[in-house]
């Protein structure tokens, strides 16, 4: 008798837990899968791509479905673009390694009176055309290595370069010089250069007139060192 009661109470306990078991196993799993779901809308909310102010401000830029493609954090392009929104108006500008174009189409919302826009990727190319058509916005759009860009745009001065080539490219030093070397940049002009926040870089002759750090990333603003002219 006390045999039985003992199976039949170790048996009632074996499935007490194996009860408790399955619940916590549910309520975990739904965990993770709420979690998940975050995940996915917060990744798809990061790639929607807007224009933070301006003449455009809030238009829905196109979705970026290339991973090779890095845009800039609307965050990160707020604050590049709220420091130089003094020098914007009117300006001609470059953006170099264009990417979607969201940073050129920035600068049009904001008062730059002419944009060009480059690189040497197809897809950065036709993503860029995309975006502009979207807005009804018509601007030069080369299809060419930066050296191949600068060398076409000889000749021509821009009051806003904008740098933001793959982090890992070791593109930055030698893009400065040519741009040095081609004298695109305009007397008080800038060169804003958006890299990782570990990267040290020789920009000379240019001097570094500030720097912001944002997450890994930081920006620095670049001018023309006037005793090197």
């Amino acid at each position: 008798m006390r045999l039985c009661v003992l199976i039949i109470k170790t048996s009632f306990e074996f499935e007490l837990k194996k009860v408790c078991f399955y619940k916590r196993h549910n309520r975990l799993d739904k965990l993770f899968k709420k979690s998940l779901i975050y995940k996915k809308k917060r990744i798809k909310k990061e790639k929607v791509l807007r224009v933070t102010a301006g003449k455009y401000k809030g238009r829905v830029l196109e979705e970026n479905k290339f991973d090779h493609i890095r845009p800039t954090a609307d965050m990160v392009k707020q604050a590049i673009f709220n420091k130089i929104n003094f020098d914007l108006q009117g300006a001609k500008v470059l953006d170099l390694f264009c990417g979607t174009g969201a940073l050129g189409i920035e600068a049009i919302s904001r008062g730059a009176s002419e944009v060009v826009f480059a690189d040497k990727d197809a897809r950065s190319i036709s993503l860029t055309i995309k975006n502009l058509n979207k807005l009804g916005l018509t601007a030069r759009v080369l299809n060419a290595t930066y050296q191949n860009a600068i060398k076409r745009l000889r000749g021509e001065k821009f009051d806003i370069i904008i740098l933001d080539p793959p982090y890992k490219s070791g593109l930055y030093e030698d893009c400065v010089k040519l741009i040095y070397q081609s004298d695109l940049l305009s007397e008080n002009g800038i060169i804003v250069c958006e890299q990782n926040k570990e990267d040290e870089f020789d920009f000379s002759p240019f001097e570094t007139i500030d720097i912001k750090v944002y997450g890994i990333k930081k920006v620095c603003y670049l001018k023309l060192n006037k005793s090197s002219i």
